[in-house]
């Protein structure tokens, strides 16, 4: 479509809105046990490496099985029906979470809140791209990017104020015999639910830009990622060392404040969840601006540049755990989350722009599986391995850190190599 006969973008708004406060429930669902889990590893008795096992190996090893065929699903079939399912599956994810009275009930609960935001994620990116045409891109996936920073931020601040309240038995008697970690995660889910209902308001959007068809043969699809190997492999590897510093970052921060700053949860759970949103706000803006910007310098890679930019700038912010206060933790740690949202939303728009209609889905859900299992699945675990080789669970900041600069390095020079090696002309 052209843009003169574009819809305007303030015409697709109301829909981009919609699906941006679906994902933001999502999210929530996802990074809510993050907030709570000193709650809960005391009342069962948990220790670190199976805090690991629950907030790192259930999120990564159900993406590895589901986000291809979730990508495929996306590309062949009713996008709109898919992601409500798919929220119904995270919020049923949350209910659980509340429910568990074990680790493996409990690994199962998380896994389903993951793989519904996850897979959700796929098709909310894909119903953005064909609301509106390639130039409007990088505006419209910043207000769902902008979604998933609201509801990363909720996981922390909407969890925390909710914990807070039934810390305090503010709540009445509505969950007067269970533990507070619970009695969130029931009100979770029930927000969950109200948060979604608007999804039943959109309909399905034509596709754009199919070059062999949705129902092409899977040869077809196949010969289309492969030809363009070169600038993908890269560009996988460069987000996926991203999502590992941000997702070590997502799940080991409370602990981190918690052992070796001596604060509370309900203590940094209010800026913390600003710091997030915040930054999930700036972050989207500067990551659209960049992708749009780029895409219009006419520069071979152009699109990818801000992407580099941000990933460097994500090395020393890396270093957060170790600050030697609370304020310089809290900067750097805004810094890291701020270069992810702009490296992840960049990427999208790459994606979208750069890749065929009919593969978009499946190589989103490859990057997704990809990210889950090393982001979530080695990151958080590695974090702990690290941490005991320098001498304990107290060495928790130390570990962390490693971790994150190590894998902020090697983002910046994927980002640099894709950039280098991306198509001359986007689709």
């Amino acid at each position: 479509m052209s843009g003169a006969h574009s819809p305007s973008f303030l015409r697709i708004l109301p829909s981009l809105l919609i699906l941006a406060l679906a994902m933001a429930a999502g999210f929530t669902m996802m990074g809510s046990f993050s907030m709570v889990q000193e709650g809960a590893k005391a009342e069962m008795a948990l220790s670190d490496f199976q805090l690991s096992l629950v907030q790192g190996v259930a999120a990564a090893v159900p993406l590895l099985l589901f986000s291809i065929p979730i990508g495929l699903l996306v590309d062949r079939t009713n996008r709109l029906r898919l992601f409500i399912g798919l929220a119904m599956v995270w919020t049923v994810g949350t209910f659980l979470t509340a429910t568990a009275q074990n680790v493996a009930m409990l690994f199962l609960a998380r896994m389903l809140a993951g793989i519904g935001t996850t897979g959700a994620l796929t098709a909310a990116l894909s119903l953005c791209a064909d609301f509106c045409p390639p130039h409007q891109r990088g505006r419209a996936l910043l207000i769902v990017t902008l979604g998933k920073a609201l509801g990363q931020a909720g996981a922390f601040a909407l969890a925390g104020w909710l914990l807070s309240l039934f810390l305090h038995r503010a709540a009445g008697a509505l969950f007067a015999d269970v533990a507070p970690w619970r009695a969130t995660h029931y009100a979770l889910a029930a927000i969950s639910a109200a948060l979604v209902l608007p999804m039943f308001l959109l309909r399905e959007p034509a596709r754009r830009e199919v070059a062999a068809g949705i129902h092409a043969p899977w040869r077809v699809v196949v010969a289309e990622l492969w030809s363009r190997r070169a600038f993908l492999a890269p560009l996988f590897i460069g987000q996926v060392s991203v999502v590992m510093a941000d997702a070590a970052a997502a799940i080991w921060a409370s602990p981190v404040l918690s052992r070796s700053y001596g604060l509370a949860p309900p203590d940094f759970a209010g800026w913390m969840g600003s710091l997030i949103f915040l930054t999930g706000v700036v972050g989207s803006v500067l990551g659209g601006v960049a992708a749009d910007i780029g895409q219009k310098s006419g520069r071979k890679g152009g699109l990818l540049i801000g992407a580099v930019i941000a990933a460097g700038l994500g090395i020393p912010a890396a270093l957060f755990p170790i600050m030697p206060g609370i304020p310089s933790f809290a900067v750097a740690l805004g810094a890291l989350m701020l270069c992810g949202t702009i490296t992840g939303l960049i990427t999208s728009v790459a994606l979208t722009v750069m890749l065929p209609n009919e593969v978009r889905g499946l190589c989103i859900g490859a990057f997704i599986a990809l990210a889950g299992l090393i982001g979530f699945g080695v990151a958080p675990t590695l974090v702990t391995a690290i941490s005991g080789l320098l001498g304990g669970e107290a060495h928790l900041g130390e570990g962390l850190a490693a971790v994150g600069v190590t894998v902020s390095c090697i983002s910046l020079g994927a980002f640099w190599l894709a950039m280098r090696r991306s198509p001359v002309k986007p689709i």
